[in-house]
């Protein structure tokens, strides 16, 4: 026990002399300022709300044949009412696909969202980058990410000098 309270004092004396600066930004904030980052989302929107529409058309066809099929059921044959029932499970087959398809895991809907906000993150993590090197950090925290900081000191908040690195700063604050 002895031993392990002395490499304890051994280490954290050695990492003091060899103390690193951190800091953190806030990415969802720098992101929100961002004209290029609204432009992208908006056409992600647009392009969700459009796919999401063709699904609930398909979707009400789909009922609109149960309806159908219902107020048919005692005119049909059983061969006639499993063939209908047969079509609209393909019918049902072909929308979860479709939902996959768009939706699902590298889906559409994520790859073109890939597409259009990659770019813009790319240019914040470059601007991170260079406010790092600027200021001699060795480590940056993403107060937005799934990272969980219960208390930050301000004096260690960069996300103003990367807005300053993007050329979004506030002309009338003085951080430096």
């Amino acid at each position: 026990m002895k031993k392990l309270v002395i490499l304890f004092l051994a280490l954290f004396s050695f990492s003091i002399g060899y103390s690193q600066k951190f800091g953190y930004v806030d990415t969802d904030y720098v992101l929100s300022k961002m004209p290029e980052y609204k432009e992208a989302q908006a056409e992600i929107d647009q392009l969700s709300l459009g796919w999401q529409e063709e699904i609930q058309e398909m979707a009400r066809k789909i009922k609109s044949m149960y309806s159908e099929l219902q107020a048919e059921e005692v005119l049909l044959t059983a061969d006639m009412k499993k063939e209908r029932l047969d079509e609209i499970a393909t019918k049902e087959t072909e929308l979860k696909e479709y939902q996959k398809k768009i939706f699902g895991f590298e889906g559409l809907f994520f790859l073109k969202k890939k597409e259009l906000i990659k770019p813009v993150q790319d240019q914040v993590f470059d601007a991170v980058e260079r406010v790092c090197k600027e200021q001699r950090l060795a480590i940056m925290f993403d107060k937005s990410g799934d990272l969980v900081m219960i208390y930050t000191d301000p004096r260690h908040d960069y996300t103003d000098y990367v807005l300053d690195e993007l050329g979004l700063g506030d002309p009338n604050d003085v951080i430096k």
